[in-house]
């Protein structure tokens, strides 16, 4: 990636500022929308406004300021910001539920029509857990095993289109497997257990090409540690996927179980 150098010294920091500015705006908006909530309904939880604090501070690293500029030179700096803006800014902000907030928030009306844009057949299509893996781990075996990843760091489009979209398929591939906020379409655990043991495969599985086939231009050394970065980084923020899904099956199996118990002692 050294021959990159001159790309990342003129890469204007407008492009930066524009993908950051989205995450500045979600940032103020959802502390915004807890003020307002906080005046007329119960207090929000705090461990959800930090998780969205945090979150998109983890995007923001990764699209502004020293990470930003190391990662169109080192392998390994831009993995970092695979895993921060890929992986854990979306599990966190998934965590923080901003579509209840923003239904508890906006007027009657507004929430309605918003509850009805959940219900699309389009967000059911590219929620279901198969589609958002295929775009989230899908896209990166597009990226890491074509031209793209180099062509990425020369163009200021695909740039902006590319991080985009790691983004917002982490994300949307954390939702579909976690339900959080209001989930109209949602599928049994079993199913998403088992697609997410297959997506988190592929995604290991892309972490040990990547060790044995160097993206072009990026030395082996740089290679070597940006997939160990990617696998082992990857399986922590992994592991806490996995623990809040069997988390919420253990909790929904307890929760059925009770009322049978209750009923079978009377």
């Amino acid at each position: 990636m050294h021959s990159h150098d001159v790309h990342a010294q003129n890469f204007p920091i407008m492009v930066q500022l524009l993908l950051a500015l989205p995450f500045v705006l979600a940032l103020i908006g959802y502390i915004l929308a807890v003020i307002i909530s906080n005046q007329h309904k119960k207090q929000w939880p705090h461990f959800r406004t930090i998780c969205w604090i945090v979150g998109n501070v983890c995007a923001l690293i990764t699209l502004i300021g020293p990470l930003a500029a190391l990662s169109h030179i080192h392998f390994d700096a831009h993995m970092i910001g695979h895993l921060l803006l890929g992986m854990l800014a979306p599990l966190l902000m998934a965590l923080a539920a901003p579509m209840t907030l923003l239904l508890r928030t906006l007027p009657v009306n507004r929430a309605r029509i918003l509850s009805r844009l959940l219900k699309n057949p389009y967000v059911r299509f590219i929620r279901h857990p198969i589609i958002a893996s295929i775009l989230n781990v899908g896209g990166l075996w597009l990226l890491y095993t074509t031209s793209l990843f180099n062509l990425m760091h020369e163009h200021i489009l695909l740039y902006v289109f590319i991080h985009l979209h790691i983004f917002l398929a982490g994300y949307l591939f954390t939702i579909a497997f976690i339900y959080i906020d209001p989930t109209p379409h949602s599928y049994s655990y079993v199913f998403r257990s088992l697609t997410l043991v297959v997506a988190l495969a592929a995604h290991a599985i892309l972490a040990k090409f990547i060790f044995a086939n160097p993206p072009h231009h990026v030395p082996s050394t740089e290679a070597e540690l940006g997939a160990k970065i990617m696998y082992y980084g990857g399986d922590a923020i992994e592991i806490l996927l996995v623990y809040i899904l069997f988390y919420q099956w253990f909790k929904s199996t307890r929760n059925s179980i009770q009322p049978k118990a209750a009923t079978s002692s009377r």
